[in-house]
């Protein structure tokens, strides 16, 4: 919206140039999200708390969280604002891309808010039923890879890119009635990840904010041109510099523009980790968590890491593959792997303080994002 309007008027008022710059608007759109977390929590922690919109603590959880009983949650409905109006304030809304990420962050926050609402309501743990939102999410995702393939405004193809190899030595071009299901796959299974991962204060919002840091670099790289000016002997030259090309990297048209939108998710994020920190004055809830972790599914898919992307939610990865591990073992042989699942929970019942989880896993999650930057050197 500003950008439109700035740039519209970038003829009459010159300084208003800057506006066409990503980077650019990359900081604005994070400076714009934060301050409206910092601005607006406060309000919105005392609203959740007249309205008693509190967290109903799972019954066979650790006994230390059962303290946390009437927090409030849903704070991820302003998470979700100040993304949204962020992103629509910076970012080009004509671009294919910045729509259809926004368009599955929305519909994943719908979910989660259904099934926060069935908590509240039930006065219970367990929300709307599993397959029923596997279902809903799996629909919501279909539609996003039907207009992407069906659009001619996309530029979007099959192929899958190895980390740590070069685009130019190796790709495999998946038939699209194989991709379309793995590409769904990335994205719920991100969306539900995240969710998982959301047990302790703080705990999936750092890996978030250190993902969505991520995705910025790689999606201003993998469409960025740069150019350089200067004159030779009377000639104006103009050099360019392909980012993609020279970091070996998926090409993609327009998702440059996403950037805009990861740095609102980075500035977002921040803000509520102000008053999500331990001890937590409001949760993110299921609104907050399936919708973040789908649009950090949807960054991978249209950027085209989605295999990269393993490295990058390692968090997430190995948080949801302890819930699968701990419940396939215990319903084929009757015995546990970890004392708890997901993970962190484990963690805890061996006696690790809360902030002491929360930060190791914080620190994992940078290693594993540095890794996965690391890799476009090494291809």
């Amino acid at each position: 919206m500003l950008f439109e309007l700035f740039f519209w008027l970038k003829d009459d008022f010159t300084p208003f140039n800057v506006f066409r710059y990503v980077s650019f608007r990359v900081v604005a759109a994070m400076l714009t999200s934060l301050a409206i977390s910092f601005f607006l929590y406060p309000w919105f922690i005392r609203k959740l708390q007249m309205q008693q919109i509190g967290q109903v603590i799972r019954e066979d959880g650790p006994k230390s969280h059962f303290s946390k009983a009437g927090t409030p949650t849903m704070g991820g409905v302003l998470i979700l604002f100040a993304v949204v109006i962020s992103t629509i304030l910076w970012a080009d809304l004509k671009n294919s891309y910045v729509m259809v990420v926004l368009g599955i962050t929305v519909s994943f926050a719908v979910v989660g808010y259904f099934d926060d609402a069935s908590k509240l309501r039930g006065k219970s743990s367990k929300g709307l039923s599993g397959k029923t939102r596997l279902a809903i999410e799996f629909a919501c995702a279909f539609v996003l890879m039907l207009v992407m393939f069906k659009s001619e405004a996309f530029s979007y193809s099959t192929q899958l890119y190895l980390p740590f190899v070069s685009t130019e030595r190796f790709s495999l071009t998946l038939p699209l009635w194989i991709y379309v299901p793995f590409a769904l796959v990335v994205i719920v299974g991100t969306a539900n990840a995240v969710n998982l991962t959301d047990g302790l204060d703080g705990l999936a919002i750092g890996p978030v904010i250190v993902a969505a840091g991520t995705f910025l670099v790689l999606a201003w790289g993998t469409a960025t041109v740069l150019q350089q000016e200067e004159i030779i002997e009377g000639v104006r030259v103009i050099h360019r510099f392909d980012v993609a090309r020279y970091l070996m990297i998926p090409k993609v048209e327009g998702v440059q523009e996403l950037a805009i939108f990861c740095a609102a998710i980075i500035g977002a994020g921040v803000g509520f980790l102000w008053y999500n920190t331990f001890p937590a004055q409001v949760f993110m809830g299921d609104v907050g968590s399936l919708s973040l972790g789908g649009a950090l599914g949807t960054l991978a898919v249209v950027t085209k890491h989605e295999l990269l992307s393993s490295i990058i939610f390692g968090i997430f990865l190995v948080e949801a593959l302890s819930v699968i591990t701990q419940t396939i073992s215990y319903k084929t042989t009757g015995k546990r792997v970890f004392r708890m699942a997901p993970i962190h929970h484990h963690f805890e019942m061996k006696g690790w303080p809360e902030p002491k989880i929360i930060v190791r896993f914080w620190i994992i999650s940078i290693m594993l994002s540095l890794i996965a930057l690391m890799s476009l050197k090494l291809r």
